[in-house]
C-alpha cells in the first residue's frame, strides 16, 4: 500500500492514532493525579476537542475532489466531507456540553470523552464507506463506543438499563444489516457500492437483491430510529445521561443518516422504485408517532427522542424523492438539525434545582422570571423545531416539502405539513410553561462560559439564518451534486 492510498483516509488515520496517544496519556495522568479524575478528565476533554478540529482541518483539505482508499472500499467526495464536517462540530459540541454534568455527578471519567471520539471515527468510517464490510466496520466501531456510553453513569439504574437496551436491540438490528448484505452479496455477487451500481444500471434486480436492500434499510432504519425501529430511542434517551442523550440526538443521527442516503442512493439509486414505497412507508409512519407521542410526555428528554423521531420522518422524505433535489434538502436539514438539537440540550444542561438536573417539563415553569435569556434561547430553539418562520427549522421543511412537491408526493408532503402543526403543539407547550406559569420553586442555573458561548452562537445562527441561507445552502448543494456524480 502506497501513501496515495492513505491520503484519502488520512483524517480517519490521524483520529485514530490520537485516540491511542489520548488513552496513554490518560492512563498515566490518572496515576500521576492520584484521585484527582476531575483535573484528567479536564485535559483529556480539552485535547479530544482539539483532534476534533484539526480533524475538521484534514477533511476540509480533501474537499472539491473525489478519492478511493483500500481497494474502492473507502470513498471521499463533497458528500463526506459536508457530513464529516457536521459530525465531528457535533461531537465537539457533545465534549463541551458534558463537562459541568459529569463533574457534578461524580462521573467525570477521562474515558468519556475517548469513547465520544471512538465513536466518531465510527462515524467518519461509515460516511466514508464504498462497500457493505466497510460500512458494518464503521457502524459496529460506532455502536460499540454508544452502548458504553449510554451507561456511562455506572451507579445510576436507569443509565445501566439504557445500556443494556441499546446494546440488545442494536445486536438485533446489526443481525439484520448483515443478512440484507449476505443476500445483496449472494445474489449479485459483489458488495461494492460502484459494481453494484453497475449490475443494477444493466440489468432489473432479482427478488432476492430487493430481499436483501429491504432487511439493509430495516438495520439502517434502526440506527436512525426510524418507524418502526424506533422502540430503543426515548428509554435509551431518558435512562441516558443527559450530555450522552444530547450527543445521540445529533452526531450518530447525522451520520446514520448520511450512510443511509449513500447507500440507498449510489448502489441501489438504479432500483429507487423497488425500494421507494418502504421509505415512504418509514418515512410517513415516524412523522405521525413523532408527533403524536410525544403530545403526552412529561419528561423533557422523552419528548427529545420522539421529536427526534419525527425530524428524522422530514428528512426521510429527501430521501423518498430520490434525487438531487431530495439529497440536498436532507443536507440542508441536518446542518439545521443539529444546531437546534446542541442550543436546546445546552439550555437544558444549564438548569437544575439542587442536587437534580431538570428533567420534567413542568420544572420549567417561571423560567422566563429567573433566567430570561436562556429561556428566550429555549423560546427561539422550539419555534424552530416547530417550523415558524422566519427561524432556520422553517427553511430546513421547507426545502424538504418543495422537493417533495416537485417530485409529485403531494400526499407525502400534506402528511408532512400536518405532522408539523401537531408537533408545534408540544414545542409551544414548553414555550407556555416557561412564560405564563409559576414556579413554585425556582431552577438553579449553572451556566459556565462554554454552555453561554454554545446557546449564543446557536441561537444566533437560528434566528438570523435567513440573512445568509446560502453559507449552508451552496455547500448543501455541491455536497448532493458530488453525491449523484459519483
Amino acid at each position: 500500500m502506497t501513501i496515495d492510498q492513505i491520503i484519502p483516509a488520512l483524517p480517519e488515520v490521524f483520529v485514530a492514532c490520537m485516540i491511542m496517544a489520548l488513552l496513554m496519556l490518560g492512563v498515566f495522568q490518572k496515576g500521576a493525579l492520584a484521585d484527582q479524575d476531575v483535573k484528567s478528565f479536564r485535559l483529556i476533554s480539552g485535547l479530544a476537542i482539539g483532534v476534533l478540529g484539526l480533524a475538521i482541518l484534514l477533511v476540509v483539505m480533501l474537499a472539491d475532489r473525489q478519492l478511493m482508499a483500500f481497494n474502492g472500499m473507502f470513498v471521499v467526495d463533497g458528500f463526506a466531507t459536508y457530513t464529516k464536517v457536521l459530525v465531528l462540530i457535533a461531537s465537539a459540541a457533545a465534549i463541551v456540553l458534558s463537562s459541568g454534568y459529569m463533574e457534578r455527578h461524580g462521573v467525570a471519567r477521562f474515558e468519556y470523552a475517548i469513547l465520544v471520539v471512538f465513536a466518531t471515527l465510527g462515524m467518519m468510517m461509515m460516511i466514508s464507506a464504498n462497500d457493505l464490510i466497510s460500512l458494518y466496520m464503521g457502524l459496529e466501531m460506532q455502536s460499540l463506543s454508544l452502548y458504553v456510553v449510554a451507561s456511562f453513569q455506572r451507579e445510576d439504574q436507569r443509565s445501566t438499563e439504557a445500556g443494556l437496551k441499546y446494546f440488545v436491540l442494536g445486536a438485533l438490528a446489526s443481525g439484520m444489516l448483515l443478512y440484507g448484505a449476505s443476500l445483496v452479496y449472494g445474489f449479485s455477487g459483489t458488495t461494492n457500492f460502484s459494481a453494484l451500481a453497475d449490475l443494477l444500471q444493466a440489468s432489473e434486480p432479482s427478488v432476492g437483491l430487493i430481499v436483501g436492500i429491504v432487511f439493509v434499510i430495516a438495520g439502517l432504519a434502526f440506527k436512525v430510529s426510524a418507524v418502526p425501529f424506533h422502540m430503543w430511542t426515548p428509554d435509551v434517551y431518558e435512562g441516558a445521561p443527559t450530555p450522552v442523550t444530547a450527543f445521540f440526538a445529533v452526531a450518530p443521527k447525522i451520520a446514520a443518516l448520511a450512510l443511509f442516503t449513500r447507500v440507498m442512493m449510489e448502489p441501489f439509486g438504479d432500483a429507487a422504485a423497488s425500494w421507494q414505497q418502504v421509505i415512504i412507508f418509514v418515512s410517513v409512519a415516524s412523522m405521525i408517532l413523532g408527533a403524536v407521542a410525544a403530545v403526552a410526555q412529561k419528561n423533557i428528554k422523552r419528548l427529545m427522542a420522539y421529536s427526534s423521531i419525527g425530524h428524522v420522518g422530514y428528512a426521510l422524505i429527501g430521501l423518498c424523492v430520490a434525487n438531487e433535489a431530495g439529497v440536498r434538502g436532507i443536507l440542508i436539514y441536518l446542518a439545521i438539525y443539529l444546531v437546534m438539537n446542541v442550543g436546546a440540550f445546552a439550555c437544558i444542561l444549564c438548569m437544575k434545582r439542587g442536587d437534580r438536573m431538570v428533567e420534567q417539563i413542568s420544572d420549567l415553569a417561571g423560567m422566563s422570571k429567573t433566567h430570561p435569556r436562556i429561556a428566550l434561547a429555549l423560546l427561539i430553539f422550539m419555534f424552530s423545531m416547530a417550523g415558524v418562520p422566519p427561524l432556520a427549522g422553517f427553511f430546513a421543511k421547507l426545502y424538504i416539502f418543495s422537493a417533495a412537491v416537485d417530485a409529485g408526493l403531494y400526499t407525502v408532503a400534506i402528511i408532512g405539513v400536518l405532522t408539523s402543526v401537531i408537533g408545534a403543539f408540544y414545542y409551544l407547550r414548553i414555550v407556555r410553561v416557561m412564560y405564563f406559569e409559576d414556579a413554585e420553586d425556582p431552577l438553579d442555573a449553572q451556566v459556565g462560559r462554554e454552555l453561554k458561548i454554545l446557546i449564543g452562537v446557536t441561537a444566533f445562527i437560528i434566528s438570523f439564518f435567513f440573512i445568509q441561507p446560502n453559507l449552508i445552502l451552496d455547500p448543501a448543494a455541491a455536497a448532493a451534486k458530488a453525491l449523484l456524480a459519483g
